[in-house]
């Protein structure tokens, strides 16, 4: 063969398998970066490791790689993620209303059939319907709450002789005995930095469910009724009955709004506990000291928010994560439909701190029988709402809501937070 030709050849093999090893590293590089999925969330410190615990069995089963970062400042930093058009795979909003908004400004994508079967399935209906949108599905419950609680020291309140109230004047009496015996009934905390205030909502719709009743409430939440209705105004100013009270609450207002919401409970488990009551979601068990959680049988006792008016008694209010998509990957869809199993929620309900509203939830998994108890009390609530500011206009739910009762705390005259929250409401 002449040399020349043979030179060439060689030449050419030698490119050819450059050029397919070069190819073949592309094709890698490319295989790679679809299995990598990004979630955002406001899960953070010891609710983002739980979290990342949950999406363990997934990484090893489908050897895809998720990342996920948490962020105090999350519901701020989507917002401006998604309109600058570099939002995550994946994002845990917390507010129906947020979805809403994003779903209606044509940022999601709508879940796949095989995902919604799977919601139609395992959930009841009214978790569906909070994650629809203009007759789509676009959100996956996962960790959600039950908010309606209140907490206490069980050895200490035992000890003390105080009794759990059945309903709203025992408890009014059972605060001022506490403040007799030279103590503090409450423990407050709101400080949640771009999302502070959410504390005092909940309060406010636990209350408006106990005076106004449901129907009354849904109205609320819809803005068929104005938020500076007189029902809202009685609400609040049973709050504040409590709140704006010196002797009633640990620290005083003042603290209310510095104190960081996981850490109000703390002082219940203080020696003496420098407080006694602590309202607040099933969470918060994961927020307390640990050698607290880890005793929660003998340490920690919980009542329901007691009812105030007779005729609608004690309503559950309970709030969540949904998980929503920004783009319709299949192994986005792939976990999203991972979300939807209690193998997804297995890992954060043994380590404590969380509810699932799964139909086959195994509530052995729970690791306490306190958390057993207030799940299935989640799970088949015959009365449920979900937070009222989590399903307002996000401008409402998580802006306005949220600052107007911080302003409260602050000194704002009641009439005048409920009438700028009113003003805030978006047009149709």
């Amino acid at each position: 063969m002449n040399k020349c030709i043979l030179i060439l050849l060689t030449l050419f093999l030698a490119f050819s398998v450059l050029f397919l090893g070069c190819a073949k590293k592309e094709e890698v590089k490319v295989e790679e970066e679809a299995k990598t999925i990004t979630i955002q969330g406001a899960f953070v410190d010891e609710e983002a490791f739980r979290f990342e615990e949950c999406l363990a069995a997934f990484e090893a089963e489908t050897g895809i790689d998720v990342i996920y970062e948490g962020s105090k400042e999350f519901e701020t930093q989507i917002l401006i993620q998604a309109e600058a058009g570099t939002p995550p795979d994946i994002a845990a909003l917390p507010q129906p209303g947020l979805m809403r908004n994003f779903a209606k400004r044509g940022f999601l994508k709508p879940l796949s059939s095989s995902v919604v079967s799977r919601i139609d399935k395992n959930y009841t209906s009214a978790w569906k319907d909070l994650g629809s949108y203009n007759g789509k599905v676009y959100g996956v419950f996962h960790r959600v709450n039950a908010k309606s609680f209140v907490w206490y020291p069980k050895k200490a309140f035992e000890a003390a002789g105080y009794k759990i109230p059945k309903t709203w004047d025992d408890l009014k009496r059972l605060s001022d005995q506490i403040v007799a015996d030279g103590g503090v009934p409450w423990s407050i905390g709101i400080e949640s930095g771009g999302a502070t205030g959410w504390v005092a909502t909940d309060w406010m719709e636990d209350i408006m469910l106990r005076t106004a009743g449901p129907d009354v409430y849904d109205k609320w939440v819809n803005h068929e009724i104005p938020f500076n209705d007189p029902a809202v105004v009685n609400a609040a100013e049973i709050m504040a009955d409590i709140w704006l009270n010196d002797k009633y609450t640990f620290g005083g207002p003042s603290n209310i709004l510095t104190t960081f919401f996981g850490d109000a409970v703390t002082p219940l488990f203080d020696t003496p506990p420098t407080a006694w009551l602590h309202r607040q979601g099933n969470f918060i068990t994961g927020f307390m000291p640990e050698n607290i959680q880890a005793n929660l049988e003998e340490e920690v006792g919980v009542f329901a928010l007691p009812e105030i008016n007779p005729k609608w008694g004690t309503p559950v209010l309970g709030g969540g994560d949904q998980f929503v998509a920004f783009n319709d990957k299949p192994e986005v869809m792939q976990l999203m439909e991972y979300f939807t199993t209690w193998e997804s929620a297995a890992p954060w309900a043994k380590a404590g701190g969380a509810m699932f509203p799964y139909k086959d939830s195994n509530f052995a998994d729970y690791s306490s029988d306190i958390e057993r108890e207030l799940a299935k009390i989640l799970v088949n609530a015959e009365v449920f709402r979900f937070d009222g500011s989590d399903n307002m206009p996000a401008e409402v739910g998580a802006g306005t809501f949220w600052t107007g009762m911080a302003d409260l705390v602050g000194g704002v005259p009641i009439k005048d937070v409920l009438g700028q929250i009113e003003a805030s409401w978006p047009a149709e």
